[in-house]
């Protein structure tokens, strides 16, 4: 994020009202390759295309708060790679990553990852030291600390039926891997706290807390999270979770959550009711189909449903229900820009 939205992200968080209505997007490598142009193999091996990419998203609308801004990852074989898992790049689609856990009950097997030395983890931070000087002359700073969440994790080194199998007939287990992982994130989010004294947020990215019921959440969801948000001491705590979203968003306050970015199928107003004046809300058209997908005229449209849905603008940050996925052109990017000014008056 450049400097000054950073400092106006702050004033949100403080309750301040500012005099314009902020859009902003979730941006890495569903998105940034395609548009600038390069194979995404190219994007994750090429620290000066990476740099490039992400100076020309910042300065071709440079009034978007682009959000992490400069985030240094490899999609979906982020976490895994430091837990010892396949990964398989590909030049034209995101990679993945294998699964290592035939079953719960192989977590005790499961390594518990140096966030200093495995996997992808120290690429991804020298990737960042030796673009900060560049980052910092662009007026932006390395602000946040980003992992996936301990349930997405989890699904990535198991798979998502295994894992779900696994809360309802293994609670035992699952609360192990839960605990592994979540020691994984905690590290992993303080070392690069500390290596970017910079960082005053957390990003943390779980579709999977959004797939399971009430008391699920209470108790596989809520004290793991609850802990991760807690553990930098962060101003900001970002969490994306753009699947089912109602659950999560009426526990945020008791998770430490102040900034939400949710699906798209719910209404700003219910998700507003849900978790109250403190939390500010990312959101909310569709991505895939009206972002990426739709003409000006469908953008147009989408914004204007979306601030029809609410009659407070305060702590509001117009966007996507969910991060910006491939093939967004320009056009309909300025597209929304025009519409958030046009129905914030």
């Amino acid at each position: 994020m450049r400097n000054s939205s950073w400092e106006d992200l702050l004033k949100l968080v403080d309750g301040k009202k500012l005099n314009y209505q902020p859009a902003g997007f979730i941006i890495d490598s569903p998105w940034i390759p395609g548009w600038y142009g390069i194979s995404t193999i190219d994007y994750y091996s090429s620290d000066e295309l990476w740099l490039k990419a992400n100076l020309k998203a910042v300065n071709t609308f440079p009034d978007v708060w682009f959000m992490p801004s400069f985030w240094s990852e490899y999609g979906m074989c982020t976490e895994p790679s430091a837990f010892g898992a396949r990964m398989i790049f590909l030049p034209k689609s995101l990679p993945h990553a294998e699964k290592i856990l035939t079953g719960i009950e192989g977590v005790d097997s499961l390594p518990q990852p140096n966030v200093k030395s495995d996997g992808l983890l120290p690429f991804m931070i020298n990737r960042l030291k030796h673009n900060e000087k560049a980052i910092n002359d662009a007026d932006h700073q390395v602000r946040f600390a980003i992992a996936r969440g301990p349930m997405n994790i989890a699904t990535f080194l198991m798979g998502t039926t295994e894992f779900m199998m696994a809360l309802a007939m293994d609670p035992e287990g699952s609360h192990k891997l839960l605990k592994k992982i979540t020691d994984f994130i905690c590290d992993w989010l303080c070392w690069q706290k500390e290596c970017f004294p910079s960082i005053d947020g957390v990003l943390i990215l779980d579709d999977l807390m959004g797939f399971v019921g009430e008391t699920e959440f209470q108790e596989f969801a809520m004290p793991y999270f609850k802990r991760i948000f807690s553990v930098t001491g962060a101003k900001v705590r970002f969490l994306h979770n753009d699947a089912d979203g109602l659950i999560t968003a009426k526990h945020l306050k008791e998770t430490g959550v102040n900034l939400f970015n949710f699906s798209f199928n719910h209404s700003m107003s219910e998700i507003r009711n849900l978790t109250g004046p403190e939390v500010i809300l990312l959101g909310n058209i569709p991505p895939r189909d009206v972002l990426a997908g739709g003409t000006p005229q469908q953008v147009d449209e989408a914004v204007k449903k979306a601030f029809g849905e609410i009659k407070s603008y305060d702590r509001i940050i117009w966007s996507a229900g969910g991060g910006m996925p491939p093939d967004v052109k320009d056009i309909n990017i300025h597209a929304f820009l025009d519409a958030v000014k046009k129905y914030s008056k």
